[in-house]
Parts: C-alpha cells; sequence; structure tokens
C-alpha cells in the first residue's frame, strides 16, 4: 500500500494530483447539471445523450477513414449526435406529448446501434472502450483549459437565467403565464447538458460522467427541497467522491473510475436511508 504523504509530495506522483484538481473543477459543472437533469427527472437523458455522441464519434470516424474526410473530427461528430438526441428528446416531447422516457429509451438504443455499426466498418484499430470508460489518471494540461472553459460556458448562462429555469422546471404553465418562453428554456438546458456529457466523456468516459451527473444531485436531493442549495450540495458531493475515488484507488491498487463510483452510489444509498428513517 502507498503512503499518503508519498503521493501528496512525490514528483511520481504529480499526474494524480493532476487528476485530483480537474475533478475538483469539473465538479461545479457537474452539480450544476447533474442538479437540472435529476429535478426534471431525465437522469436517463445523460445516458441517452452519452450514447448517442458515441452514434456520432462512429459516423465521424468513418467519413474520416473510409470517405476520405480529413475536416471531419471525431469529437464533432459526438457533439452533433448527443446534441440531435437531446434536442430530438425535448421537440419530440414537447410538440407530440410523448413520454420523455419513452423517447430517452429509443434514442439511447438507436444511437449506439449506430455507432457501433459505423466502428465495425471503420478501417483501422478504434480503441472505443477508451472512450466508454475513459481514464481520468491520463489527463493533460489542455484537458485543464477544457474544463475551466465548460465550467464558464455552465455557469453563465445558469446564473443568468435562473429564475426562468426554475420557472419552467417547477411550473411550466405559471412561466408562460409570466411570459416566459419555458420550451427554449427547456431545449437550451437539454443542450447544455449534451456540451456538458460530450467535453466530460474525453476526459473520464461514457461511465463515469452518467454517474457523476446524477448521483451526487440524487444525494443531495435528499438533504435539501431548494434549487440552488441543491446545486452546490452536489457540486461539493462530486469533489469529495472524485478526490476519495482517487486516493483510495491509489492507495489499495484499484481502477479509479468503479472506485469513485461506488463512493457515490453508497452515499447515495445512506442518505436515502437516512430520509426514509426521519420521515418514519
Amino acid at each position: 500500500m502507498i503512503d499518503i504523504n508519498t503521493m501528496l509530495f512525490a514528483p511520481e506522483w504529480g499526474f494524480l494530483r493532476f487528476a485530483v484538481l480537474v475533478g475538483l473543477l469539473i465538479s461545479p459543472a457537474l452539480g450544476v447539471i447533474g442538479t437540472l437533469v435529476v429535478t426534471r427527472r431525465i437522469s436517463s437523458l445523460a445516458g441517452a445523450s452519452a450514447h448517442a455522441a458515441l452514434g456520432g464519434f462512429g459516423l465521424a470516424l468513418f467519413l474520416q477513414r473510409a470517405c476520405g474526410l480529413a475536416f471531419v473530427t471525431a469529437s464533432g461528430g459526438a457533439l452533433a449526435g448527443a446534441l440531435i438526441a437531446a434536442l430530438t428528446v425535448g421537440i419530440v416531447s414537447i410538440t407530440a406529448k410523448e413520454r420523455e422516457d419513452t423517447v430517452i429509451g429509443a434514442v439511447w438504443a438507436l444511437g449506439m446501434s449506430v455507432g457501433l455499426l459505423f466502428l465495425d466498418h471503420t478501417p483501422g484499430y478504434v480503441d472505443w472502450q477508451s472512450y466508454l470508460f475513459g481514464n481520468i489518471l491520463l489527463l493533460s494540461q489542455h484537458d485543464l483549459y477544457l474544463t475551466l472553459g465548460l465550467d464558464l460556458i455552465v455557469l453563465v448562462p445558469v446564473t443568468v437565467f435562473f429564475p426562468q429555469l426554475l420557472a419552467m422546471l417547477f411550473d411550466n404553465t405559471f412561466a408562460g403565464l409570466r411570459g416566459i418562453r419555458g420550451n427554449l428554456i427547456y431545449l437550451a438546458m437539454l443542450a447544455l447538458t449534451a456540451v456538458t456529457i460530450v467535453l466530460l466523456i474525453n476526459l473520464v468516459g461514457i461511465m463515469l460522467v452518467i454517474a457523476l451527473l446524477t448521483l451526487p444531485a440524487a444525494a443531495a436531493g435528499c438533504c435539501t427541497v431548494r434549487l440552488k442549495s441543491m446545486m452546490i450540495m452536489s457540486a461539493v458531493f462530486n469533489a469529495l467522491f472524485v478526490v476519495a475515488g482517487l486516493v483510495v484507488s491509489s492507495l489499495f491498487s484499484l481502477p479509479s473510475g468503479p472506485t469513485i463510483v461506488v463512493f457515490a452510489g453508497v452515499v447515495y444509498v445512506a442518505l436515502l436511508g437516512i430520509r426514509k428513517l426521519r420521515k418514519k
């Protein structure tokens, strides 16, 4: 087992300290978006957008390698796939009055299937498993700047339009009577969620993004019912889970991503149990 002092100060453990820094920096964006997704009860949208991003990722690689379209990038394809999926869910649920969970399930399955079909016919080796699982320990300075940019992309519009978001989340009809374009705010929220997912997939993979979007926000929801407090608490939980998971996984030679998810799941279940006991 590795000594804590070695992890904190030894030069060879700089990659772990860098991963902790990036984990702390992604926490505000994850806390805010996760709270919006959990409050709206569309947590599965995170999974649908992530797997639809895999569809765009596969199509972009196929066009790049098989069709010679060098200007098409994998990250651009993933972003397009996730945005199309998120906006499709929103538009269909608004215009066709279809249940969101039904549309999300269809988009989830279709997006992943399309991506795997294109990847299967893409020339050369494609490490699609790293796309699914990522590795938070293999980050660069570019990823640090990407994380700071994501925080700005998420925090600025949410801060500016917080009253409108609040009205849309809890009473869209009342919001419409007050002149707030609730449907437009809803679609913007879905687009912001898709952008967050795609940018973080490059850092930590699909599985960890889905877990960190939903579990910390759900845990925060066990402690408070106020939206602003829930966002702050969710960001704090994100930071705690990432740091604790990274440290414990390094101490005991465990995979970092699953360790972080287990921490988040255990805390959520514990808080859920405590809340139910208090109600009794």
